[in-house]
């Protein structure tokens, strides 16, 4: 399937987001882990949620998390402390993730897991068992979601858990959503200011069992400021209801990035307006350390407003649902931009262009946010075509609908 797009000349509209997939899926385990039956509102009926809900339900031995690479780290945590055997499998490209130091520190407690195939990868074999407390110590630059799957378990264990976290972390505002969930649900957790090491100590005693509600999703909001900023409508303007102005979701920062790029945020008691304001900058250079999924949103962005850019801590892109890096290169290539990457952490474009591909297809590689971010490209190419669209649904099922409500002509090029 490939949709082609047509942006609309004007573009002023309310747009009501999916609840946050991050928030969701933490507030299922921790349900889980509750072993509770109070509901959870407005939860995220996306891909990567619904594997997790569906697993729940169904309870069976093999489950197959397709490309949910949260679910497979936290699920991976949850099962080890369940009695029975489960094997965790996924999509071709989730048995190419690396999992060994989530298996490893796991192990280190107690648990009992095989790989069923390649070693250090999924699928797993996940015989439930009794884990020992025991302090651990990980690198603090490894995905913020092994930290979150380790920490979601510390207070069923029999003295709870402390993890060090050994020089610079990844994703900090990701492991402090997943403290804050966990005090939410009874448990208690804390962290200490410290950089290296860090120590976050949870103490045991479970969690009790609550009604939760999940807020809207700070990550899908970053398309639609992405959207403003190349809109040639000056008078551009996105209404996006339940956002709040203090969340534990770290891509809220978007808000204050895309002030550089001439979007301006007004927050309100229903949620955010977002219009266009100022001028851009000359030049951007950020660290996405702690917020690694706008890293695309941003790379796309600056490349349409001919803004040269310099963008550290990306080394988690390389081992996402595609290698991002790589993937965002021969993507803006096709447009004719020709970007550079300095190792695996830095990603830049110093203003370099080539002959763009006429009438280019953008490759989304399995990936949502490929397709997410080079969506907005049509408001300012006229012959963008998205190929495999419906890879929207890991985090985002109502993507078209919502440009479409928006007023982009979507036709659909099978």
């Amino acid at each position: 399937m490939k949709y082609h797009l047509s942006a609309p000349q004007i573009l002023r509209d309310t747009i009501h987001l999916p609840a946050s997939k991050s928030i969701s899926n933490r507030a299922l385990v921790l349900q889980a882990l509750s072993q509770g039956t109070s509901p959870i509102k407005n939860l995220a009926d996306c891909d990567d949620t619904m594997v997790i809900v569906k697993a729940f339900k169904d309870n069976n031995e093999v489950i197959d998390i397709k490309a949910a690479g949260t679910a497979m780290r936290f699920l991976t945590a949850y099962y080890s402390t369940q009695p029975g055997i489960h094997i965790m499998t996924g999509t071709e490209r989730m048995k190419q993730r690396p999992i060994s130091i989530l298996v490893d520190a796991l192990r280190a407690l107690g648990a009992r897991i095989d790989y069923v195939a390649q070693e250090g990868y999924p699928p797993l074999r996940i015989t439930g068992a009794k884990l020992q407390s025991k302090e651990l110590s990980l690198p603090g630059n490894v995905s913020s979601q092994y930290i979150s799957a380790l920490l979601m378990i510390g207070p069923t264990l029999p003295q709870g858990l402390t993890l060090k976290l050994m020089g610079n972390i990844t994703s900090l505002p990701y492991i402090d959503m997943t403290l804050q969930l966990m005090e939410d649900f009874g448990a208690v957790a804390h962290r200490d200011n410290a950089t290296n090491p860090m120590t976050i100590s949870v103490q045991a005693g479970g969690y009790r069992d609550i009604p939760y509600i999940v807020e809207n999703d700070w990550s899908a909001a970053s398309y639609w400021y992405e959207m403003v900023a190349l809109s040639q409508d000056k008078e551009a303007s996105i209404t996006l209801p339940h956002l709040k102005p203090v969340s534990s979701q770290g891509d809220s920062k978007v808000a204050h990035l895309f002030k550089s790029l001439s979007v301006q945020t007004e927050f309100t008691p229903e949620g955010i307006r977002i219009y266009k304001q100022g001028k851009v900058c000359e030049r951007m250079e950020e660290n996405f350390v702690e917020m690694p999924d706008l890293a695309q949103t941003f790379v796309v962005t600056c490349c349409l407003l001919g803004i040269p850019f310099r963008y550290t801590g990306l080394h988690t892109l390389r081992i996402k649902e595609t290698d991002r890096i790589s993937a965002l290169m021969n993507e803006l290539h096709k447009l004719g931009f020709v970007l550079y990457a300095e190792g695996d952490d830095v990603l830049l474009w110093n203003g370099e262009r080539c002959e763009p591909v006429n009438n280019p297809i953008i490759a989304t590689y399995d990936d949502h946010r490929m397709a997410m971010a080079f969506a907005p490209t049509s408001l300012r190419l006229p012959n963008i075509t998205i190929e495999h669209p419906e890879v929207v649904s890991k985090s985002y099922p109502l993507f078209w609908n919502d440009l479409h409500q928006a007023g982009f002509k979507i036709m659909n090029n099978e």
